[in-house]
């Protein structure tokens, strides 16, 4: 692994492997000729199976499987913390924990720390000594942290504190012991956590205009931000927002406009983070029972302001199916840690139903929700086009900060002699790099998830070039619009 740097933002970390995706225009600021295209969540290749379902009797989920939770991949072990009710607790919520291989089968492990209904023979995580009090609780594994005791953090929204934010630490995620300074930041509801840098970040929905200069009814999607997790800023980043968009009305009442609901699920990809919201449909009633939602895509760079690359896109759908919602309308919902991880040749992600949840699984092949293609002209009614030359379909990236020898460019494509891929070297000022550009180009002819980029004799970037950029160009064979670019990777 090398040290690289993506200049795509302020925020910019080191890192030791950068990914840059089609529908990241801050990685990808530059392109001709080229069209996105975005991959939903339920196509053939997805059948969106429930994954976790309700307990039997008598069992601490056996009411109600809230999918409010985090999915984490530690050591190899996929770790899920999900919300479940019992038809014994009054209350509210709890905490449980659920383990898997495989991301399709999954184990509710009995951790005997909490006594409930008689035993500690459960999966109830020792929050708040099990009281069923949670509304959300997203999860943030935090290698680096020097103390061990806090290597596992988590963000609370809780009645015990008025619904305004706290925070807990925990060695394993299994026992949490919460600040002595809670609550940390202002009521909210919240919705992810990611760390760039050295700062923190959680995304949460601002419901009824709490945080003043965020006006108007409409959910919407806002940022805090600590640097110690303890001592956030009362004061939030307006991150994203659709119902200001035209011809959306301005706040009509609640529950009647288009929304984002409760922040959203983050996937820290290093030199970009990917998010996925709840895009709420409302409806003229303003009854919350008959509202649909379905799951959107943003993106991030800075931890702070987040895009849609394709407005309105649909990342998954809402389908009525009695099993994931008590309510007649169609409606979803994300993680509220991350819940979107790489395993083996595919990207899995969990969601639930709004109400009554239960698990679902989404799964796309590795890092392939979305790609880069090439189109044509369209004629004008005559059949004519305009009679202009155009440069070949090509894009150029954000400056890319190589700061030790080594580092290696791998390419996720489809690609065939019929629909090839070129890639060349740039300096910063978009000068092309002798032996890494002109005749000396790599060419890519096969499809994959992770093909190596080489150039003539050279499969290295040059050590002597500490900022570059990429050219890549969808050559002009038979089949040019078979071509596809998902994603190129740096490390």
């Amino acid at each position: 692994m090398s040290v690289i740097k993506v200049i795509n933002s302020v925020a910019s970390p080191k890192i030791d492997k950068g990914v840059l995706f089609p529908f990241d225009n801050a990685s990808i600021p530059f392109s001709t000729g080229l069209r996105l295209q975005l991959i939903n969540g339920q196509s053939p290749y997805n059948s969106n199976p429930i994954v976790l379902r309700n307990g039997n009797p008598g069992e601490p989920d056996d009411e109600m499987v809230q999918f409010y939770g985090t999915v984490l991949n530690i050591d190899g072990e996929l770790r899920m913390w999900y919300q479940g009710k019992s038809s014994q607790d009054k209350t509210g919520r709890r905490l449980l924990y659920a383990t898997s291989t495989d991301g399709v089968h999954w184990e509710k492990p009995s951790l005997g720390l909490i006594e409930f209904n008689g035993n500690s023979n459960n999966n109830i995580v020792d929050l708040f000594g099990g009281v069923a009090c949670l509304t959300s609780c997203p999860i943030l594994h935090d290698p680096d942290d020097p103390d061990p005791n806090r290597r596992f953090k988590m963000a609370i929204e809780t009645g015990k504190y008025m619904n305004q934010m706290a925070v807990a630490y925990s060695p394993d995620g299994l026992t949490w012991t919460e600040s002595p300074n809670n609550p940390v930041a202002p009521s909210q509801e919240t919705g992810s956590l990611v760390k760039i840098g050295d700062c923190y970040y959680i995304v949460s929905q601002d419901e009824l205009g709490y945080h003043g200069s965020h006006f108007g009814i409409a959910r919407k999607m806002l940022t805090f931000a600590s640097y110690d997790f303890e001592n956030w800023t009362q004061a939030s980043c307006l991150g994203f927002r659709r119902d200001n968009i035209p011809p959306r009305p301005m706040s009509p009442g609640h529950n009647m406009e288009e929304e984002a609901h409760q922040g959203a699920m983050l996937w820290d990809r290093g030199n970009v983070v990917i998010g996925v919201y709840d895009m709420w449909h409302g409806n003229p009633l303003g009854a919350q029972e008959l509202i649909d939602i379905d799951l959107g895509l943003v993106v991030t760079n800075d931890g702070l302001h987040y895009t849609e690359p394709i407005p309105d896109f649909k990342l998954i759908p809402a389908v009525y199916s009695p099993e994931v919602d008590l309510y007649p309308g169609k409606s979803l919902c994300h993680g509220h840690g991350p819940a979107m991880l790489n395993l083996g040749d595919e990207t899995l992600m969990w969601y639930g139903g709004f109400v009554s949840g239960q698990v679902r699984l989404a799964r796309w092949k590795k890092d392939r929700l979305g790609y880069f293609e090439t189109f044509s002209e369209v004629p004008f009614a005559d059949g004519d086009v305009f009679p202009i030359t155009r440069p070949a379909p090509h894009l150029i990236t954000c400056p890319i900060q190589v700061l030790d020898s080594g580092a290696k460019i791998y390419a996720n494509l489809d690609a065939s002699d019929d629909s090839p891929l070129t890639i060349e070297l740039l300096d910063e000022h978009f000068n092309p790099i002798n032996g890494y550009s002109g005749d000396n180009s790599a060419h890519l002819n096969q499809s994959g998830f992770n093909v190596p980029v080489t150039w003539t004799g050279k499969d290295a970037l040059p050590d002597n070039t500490s900022t570059i950029r990429l050219r890549v160009t969808f050559g002009d064979g038979k089949r040019p619009e078979d071509c596809k670019l998902y994603a190129i990777y740096i490390e």
